[in-house]
């Protein structure tokens, strides 16, 4: 099945760019565009999509507040919704992912990560440009006066993989790290997010940064 596809930007050219892209690709069907987040609220809806490009800044209604009530309404099993911005250091990105986006691209990537970018996002892994993110954690993190809810529910082996998940590693790259079998980490990962009432993986990213689990100024915490 093709993976269905919405596009929020307020600049027709970049919709219009984006949707060249994606028509390349036989895995790929864009539904519809929106011009501003309402119209991306009210789509969404009608729609469903399993990714949504939302631009960080519109009219009518901003990305985050639009990815906010997107989230809300879909649950778990909506959309992912990935966060389009041009900066390379955006409080706004940060702010849009606490509230259920599943990652950012940068508008001028090229054409290859932007697919591979929906792709990732439709099957659930983490979608955080690395070059970026250790800095954008660095400027916009504050940690909570409390541990969050049910971290202390983690067996030693959760806990170990959210904080390979923090690095954004993959399951199969976990797999290889720990030295047990993919459908194992799948599982441990599955019961990480229950245990802490996350939505997905880019959730767990923040929380680990916030918790503490996962250090920023160490660059070994984050891929290159």
């Amino acid at each position: 099945m093709s993976i269905r596809v919405l596009i929020a930007d307020d600049q027709e050219l970049v919709r219009t760019g984006f949707r060249m892209i994606l028509s390349t690709a036989n895995d790929i069907e864009v539904q519809d565009e929106a011009s501003n987040g309402l119209e991306a609220v009210s789509l969404a809806r009608s729609l469903t999509p399993d990714v949504i490009l939302m631009d960080v800044r519109m009219p009518e209604l901003d990305g985050i507040s639009a990815t906010r009530e997107i989230v809300a309404h879909g649950g778990a099993n909506g959309p992912k919704v990935v966060m389009l911005t041009t900066f390379d250091l955006d409080e706004y990105v940060y702010d849009a992912l606490r509230a259920g986006a599943s990652g950012f691209l940068l508008k001028d990537l090229p054409a290859a990560q932007l697919l591979a970018g929906v792709r990732t996002a439709a099957a659930g892994e983490t979608l955080l440009a690395p070059v970026i993110t250790r800095r954008l954690i660095e400027e916009f993190i504050t940690p909570p006066a409390e541990p969050p809810p049910g971290l202390d529910e983690l067996t030693p082996r959760e806990l170990e993989v959210l904080r390979y998940v923090a690095r954004g590693l993959s399951n199969a790259e976990i797999a290889d790290e720990l030295i047990i079998g993919e459908a194992t980490v799948k599982t441990h990962v599955t019961r990480m997010l229950m245990k802490l009432n996350l939505r997905d993986r880019v959730q767990a990213v923040v929380l680990a940064y916030e918790a503490g689990i996962a250090t920023p100024a160490r660059r070994s915490h984050i891929r290159e």
